[in-house]
């Protein structure tokens, strides 16, 4: 049993730390909510004893005077406690609205300092999920807190102290209702919290499911795999609905025990106060004032019951939200960076590398040494699986190396800042990812301040000018989500052109030549060996005519280098290249028309 209570705690510790946290910024705010809320409260406490004076003082008497005159102080009082509500609601709304802000940004902010391994620790879907959906909760939270727990323990208080003035022989009726409420609730909320925890992880189950199938859905309809799909979203859509609706069913709970308490209150109120009346011990209007208190107290109790309600969800929330901003990155500055000369010479030095994948059971590379000088194009190739994009992701610090290193210029590139180290790279990555806006605007990803001559200078070189010409936008022609509206060549030569642009030292080209046919290949190698000659070229391929020409060729072979050489000595001396060589003559003269 106590297992869960401490996880309770401690989920309700990290609720209370970001509040902490990303409220203090608008205490201004809160403060004005606190203000506002307690005279609304004092207010709606003050009426019901106005009632009763003018039951007693007027109506019984028949002074008609005196109704009237308590009648404006009503309406006086009623105003001032409903400018007050309004004025508490508009301060909590733009807190609660600036909070959710902030903590949205402070998530975007920490998840994109991310490596490549918290990123598949978290996975997408449940990174969007924990942005959006959890932060959207704590937000109605933190509402509801300015909005309801406020006003809830002073009318609770309140309530009390002025339902004892007016009669405090009925008190113990509050006695026995208010615990019966409070525990009643309690033992709902308890079994809420771990309800909630499974509910949102199946959130993230669901949008990764729809995000595989949005993304993946030309392959679902080319292997027409609909039905099997349709199946899969409904398994996890069955188990999101399952979840909400055990959820429901304790939160349903609540309503009809605390209307219950009420009720049966109430009645009692009414029956022992006619009692009392009778003995002479309490007026009339004494005993409608009472209860109004006390419908006032069980009402703040409600309030309260729905503000718990909302706790369980959101305290689940605050732990998947901590559990992300107290991630630390795998990949990180160091305390005391290197300072290199401001001009990037580009020497690529790869001494003894090895590297495991956190959780693989066997290191993708092993031992792997090669050195890329400025001026000259290093071409790396291998079979599938062979660690060539590994390779890449390790040199431009998308990882850490698990032994060995990996220097540019000398210097460990674990040892300079990473954005001064990624200045200096020109990465097109395997899958060139296109950002939603113009042309212009993903080239500029790669240099800010590119002129329309610099970006079509680009253009040229990718060999991408000829269908971005072509289009009446020019530079201003439209990108769809991910590229969606470019074919896979046109993507590839976008991402060559964002990294050409930024004329960087070392130029990382992971595969991204794949997608085109063998003459616009060589028109971009050649292109690139132009503006690029005194930087270092290091490319991974598949294609024996795009590394023939290499000054120097790696060849990885299950994570080993096998050789290091020209297209000519390793076709002498490395077997597996030369395997590697004469598939791809075979592939082409099976080609070949008879």
């Amino acid at each position: 049993m106590r297992e869960p209570d401490s996880g309770v705690c401690n989920s309700y510790e990290m609720l209370r730390a970001l509040l902490r946290q990303y409220v203090q910024p608008y205490r201004h705010l809160v403060a004005a909510v606190m203000a506002l809320q307690v005279v609304s409260s004092l207010a709606s406490l003050y009426l019901p004893t106005i009632n009763a004076a003018i039951i007693d003082d007027g109506v019984a008497v028949g002074d008609t005077d005196n109704i009237i005159h308590l009648g404006a102080v009503m309406l006086a009082v009623t105003a001032l406690q409903v400018v007050c509500a309004v004025g508490a609601v508009y301060f909590g709304s733009r807190a609660g609205m600036s909070f959710g802000r902030d903590l949205r940004a402070a998530m975007f902010t920490h998840v994109i300092t991310f490596s490549e391994h918290e990123r598949a620790r978290f996975g997408a879907s449940s990174l969007l999920t924990r942005t959006t959906n959890d932060v959207q909760q704590i937000q109605l939270l933190v509402q509801m807190t300015f909005t309801v727990l406020v006003s809830a323990p002073i009318m609770c208080v309140g309530g009390v102290a002025m339902a004892l003035h007016q009669d405090a022989g009925l008190a113990w009726l509050l006695g026995v209702s208010v615990p019966v409420l409070a525990l009643g609730n309690y033992w709902i909320i308890r079994h809420l919290l771990p309800i909630f925890r499974t509910m949102q992880q199946r959130i993230d189950g669901i949008n990764r499911v729809m995000r595989e199938q949005l993304t993946g859905i030309r392959v679902i309809r080319a292997f027409s795999r609909e039905p099997v799909e349709i199946r899969r979203f409904e398994a996890a859509n069955r188990d999101l609905s399952q979840a909400a609706l055990e959820a429901g069913r304790w939160q349903a709970l609540m309503l009809p025990v605390t209307t219950l308490t009420i009720n049966i209150s109430s009645v009692a109120l009414i029956w022992f106060g006619g009692l009392r009346i009778d003995a002479g011990h309490v007026q009339v209007g004494s005993l409608i004032a009472f209860l109004s208190y006390f419908m006032q107290i069980l009402m703040a109790v409600l309030m309260a019951t729905i503000f718990l309600a909302m706790l369980p969800r959101a305290t689940v929330c605050a732990e998947r939200i901590t559990e992300v901003l107290s991630t630390r990155p795998a990949v990180t500055d160091p305390d005391h960076p290197a300072t290199p000369p401001a001009d990037t010479a580009g020497t690529v030095t790869v001494d003894e590398v090895s590297f495991q994948y956190p959780g693989a059971e066997q290191p993708v590379l092993h031992d792997v040494s090669f050195t890329a000088a400025p001026g000259t194009t290093t071409a790396v190739v291998g079979s599938t699986g062979s660690g060539k994009s590994t390779l890449i992701a390790l040199i431009s610090r998308m990882y850490d190396v698990t032994s060995g290193s990996v220097r540019l210029d000398g210097v460990d590139v674990r040892d300079y800042r990473t954005e001064r180290l990624w200045a200096g790279i020109g990465l097109v990555p395997q899958r060139g990812h296109l950002f939603t806006g113009t042309v212009a605007d993903n080239l500029r990803y790669g240099r800010a301040d590119a002129t329309d001559e610099v970006m079509w200078e680009a253009l040229r070189v990718a060999a991408a000018d000829d269908f971005v010409a072509a289009d009446p936008a020019g530079l201003e022609m439209k990108v769809a989500q991910g590229g969606a509206n470019f074919s896979g060549g046109q993507r590839q030569r976008l991402a060559i052109a964002r990294a050409v642009i930024r004329r960087p030292a070392v130029y990382l080209i992971d595969d991204a030549l794949s997608a085109l046919d063998v003459r616009t290949d060589a028109r971009v190698r050649r292109n690139l060996g132009e503006v690029a000659g005194g930087s270092t070229i290091i490319v991974v391929a598949q294609r024996i005519s795009t590394v023939m020409g290499a000054d120097q060729i790696v060849v990885l072979d299950d994570g080993r280098v096998v050789g290091v050489g020209t297209h000519d000595t390793l076709l002498v001396d490395c077997p597996a290249y030369r395997e590697f060589a004469n598939s791809q003559a075979v592939a082409a003269d099976a080609g070949e028309p008879s």
